[in-house]
């Protein structure tokens, strides 16, 4: 989930082709999910194969990477590493509502309402992990596992300027550093809203660190501060303190110690705030770009694992007529 900086960061909506020629920091494990959220059957459960192999997030990751690659972008995807210590508690919390919403999708009665619970149910396992790289690898596509958080590592590389940009839901590379974040890029078009039989436009948008920080009067250090208060996958935060009156204190009283004694808590949040500041990142990564192996791949996803032959011809095709229009090719693209 990450921390909630809505009301307080200012973004700008662009289009995909803006980003055309730009190499692209992806979170995965944050993609992955939302596929494995979002690509269900109409009663909820997951798409899977002839042999019981869950392919939702190929889908969604397959349709995605041919839209950013058609559009001119470089993406790579970062996977998380080992979490930290502190985020054991999260991620216990979490199993439990996955385990109150097992329950309640087991007695829902309705369509909607199995949908509704079985998006709260979404697990990665290493499995799908591995059959996600097989298909990135055959398209061309660099990934790696980062040592601990892939958007705190995303947000080293974007500092070293070998990424442009990280592109995660989560609003957490701001406060791992990142200049830039993209959000909406894995969901930008027609998107239904929840419960509804309505439909909105999702475009992306661009979030620029530095313009943010100016902006609030915040340094980076203050931003994490402010983000600790709100609550974050390592600590639940400060009761009563949400985004804008986090803000409000952080800019009054500038420094952790004197936020604590304005605020009149004890929490020791030291420790979370160093996670930010000083994460577990590496320079020992590989990032090159390659061309498809359209008949490989077009085993992998037809022969192994279902999908249609005529729809996944019909990407690639697609992909290559316009990369050649914009006189490059996919020989060249890399």
């Amino acid at each position: 989930m990450g921390v909630n900086l809505r009301d307080i960061i200012s973004a700008k909506e662009i289009k995909l082709n803006d980003l055309s020629g730009k190499t692209i920091g992806i979170d995965a494990c944050n993609w992955t999910y939302q596929f494995l959220s979002t690509i269900r059957l109409r009663t909820g459960e997951l798409l899977t194969d002839s042999k019981g192999r869950v392919t939702s997030h190929l889908i969604g990751m397959f349709n995605r990477t041919v839209n950013l690659l058609a559009a001119g972008i470089k993406p790579c995807y970062v996977w998380d590493g080992k979490p930290p210590e502190l985020k054991r508690k999260t991620i216990e919390a979490r199993e439990k509502v996955k385990q109150a919403a097992q329950k309640s999708f087991d007695r829902a009665e309705t369509e909607e309402e199995k949908r509704r619970f079985a998006q709260q149910l979404s697990r990665l396992t290493p499995d799908m992990i591995n059959d996600a790289n097989k298909m990135l690898e055959l398209m061309g596509v660099p990934h790696f596992k980062a040592p601990g958080e892939g958007e705190a590592q995303i947000s080293h590389i974007v500092n070293k300027k070998e990424f442009w940009a990280c592109a995660s839901q989560d609003w957490d590379s701001l406060l791992f550093g990142s200049n830039l974040l993209i959000r909406n890029l894995s969901i930008s078009g027609k998107k239904r809203v929840p419960r509804t039989k309505i439909f909105k436009t999702v475009n992306p948008e661009i979030i620029d660190l530095h313009e943010n920080l100016h902006r609030l009067g915040l340094s980076r250090e203050q931003l994490v501060i402010l983000g600790v208060l709100v609550g974050t996958d390592y600590s639940a935060g400060v009761k009563g303190l949400g985004p804008k009156k986090s803000l409000a204190l952080v800019q009054k009283e500038k420094t952790l110690e004197n936020i604590k004694k304005a605020a009149k808590f004890e929490d020791d949040f030291e420790e979370v705030i160093n996670l930010f500041l000083k994460p577990k990142v590496t320079d020992d990564y590989s990032i090159e770009w390659k061309e498809i192996e359209k008949e490989k791949l077009l085993k992998l996803l037809v022969d192994e694992h279902n999908f249609s032959q005529e729809r996944v011809e019909s990407q690639l095709k697609s992909l290559e007529e316009k990369t050649d229009k914009k006189q490059t090719g996919l020989h060249k693209f890399f």
